[in-house]
């Protein structure tokens, strides 16, 4: 059983955040906590780009920001995983830069000094030299930068066919074992 931690920031790109949830409610035998930390910007980006606020009806723990009482603030916790999905720019800076300044960044600080697995769905294009840096100082920290870029090699026919081929990428890379499409298999 696994336990994860899940942060969803201001970027644009809810449809992954919502594909994730979706995906992860459909496999619980495969995980024991999911934890969910959804930024203002987040819940506003959700609300302009999806016109709702489903993210409050998935069956998941929620943690407010600020709250560094929360059981993945401390590597004893031993929550093995964390994604970022969408991942702030902002975000991923003070994660590279090991500011702690809320749960977000001071999640991934444990997950990455536990040696643990952290993903980085990073989403803003085109890169400047200190997204790049940024991406490569959290490469070299321990984690992964998992761009968010969609695949069409399995045909999508809906937005949310589209999305699934990057978060079903990063249910695999966070080690889940899901059905989706696998080139050469023609699924």
């Amino acid at each position: 059983m696994r336990k994860i931690v899940i942060a969803i920031t201001g970027a644009s790109g809810s449809v992954y955040a919502q594909s994730l949830l979706k995906k992860l409610t459909t496999i619980p035998e495969q995980w024991d906590d999911i934890a969910i930390v959804i930024t203002d910007n987040a819940k506003q980006v959700w609300q302009t780009e999806l016109k709702n606020d489903s993210y409050k009806n998935f069956p998941f723990s929620f943690y407010h920001k600020n709250d560094f009482n929360a059981p993945f603030a401390s590597g004893s916790g031993k929550y093995d995983s964390m994604i970022v999905l969408p991942c702030s720019m902002g975000t991923l800076g003070r994660i590279a830069t090991g500011i702690s300044n809320d749960l977000i960044t001071r999640a991934a600080d444990v997950i990455l000094k536990e040696r643990r697995k952290l993903i980085c769905v990073v989403r803003d294009t085109p890169y400047n030299l200190v997204h790049i840096r940024n991406m490569e100082t959290v490469t070299l920290a321990g984690g992964i930068i998992c761009p968010a870029s969609p695949s069409f090699y399995s045909l999508p026919a809906s937005l949310d066919e589209l999305a699934a081929t990057v978060t079903d990428r990063v249910l695999d890379l966070a080690g889940f074992d899901i059905s989706t499409f696998r080139w050469g298999n023609n699924k």
